[in-house]
């Protein structure tokens, strides 16, 4: 699992808008992360690219992941969930993919397929009225 040190991160204090009465107008609770995961000597070249990948439309063209957290009123409690969305984001990129291999079938499952597909053809057909001749 990757971690990443606070060391590499910015931050950036704001004020939120939305409710919260003269708090709003007064405070900066906002917090805008921002990480330049392209070079960070923290992440590996293949956990860089998946966490680009993860981050989507939150990852600039540059390589940087911007996080924004207005969940709580407080700084402190938007600051730290801001470092666990990354953490948690850098810990999904950091689990490799497992890679499906590609088999074919058997030839006793496609032979058990063909019959199946007879068998229901059959019910089907005995369905009908019998024709007269």
């Amino acid at each position: 699992m990757t971690v990443i040190p606070e060391s590499e991160m910015e931050f950036r204090f704001f004020r939120a808008g939305g409710p919260g009465g003269q708090n709003v107008n007064k405070v900066s609770t906002s917090v805008q992360l921002r990480f330049d995961a392209l070079n960070s000597p923290s992440l590996t070249d293949a956990v860089r690219e998946r966490l680009i990948k993860l981050a989507g439309s939150r990852a600039t063209q540059h390589g940087e992941i911007l996080i924004t957290a207005v969940r709580y009123r407080t700084q402190e409690r938007n600051r730290a969930d801001a470092i666990e969305r990354l953490q948690a984001l850098a810990a999904e990129a950091s689990i490799k993919p497992v890679y499906r291999v590609p088999t074919k079938p058997t030839r006793a499952s496609k032979q058990r397929r063909l019959e199946g597909k007879s068998h229901r053809s059959s019910i089907k057909s005995g369905r009908s009225r019998p024709t007269t001749d």
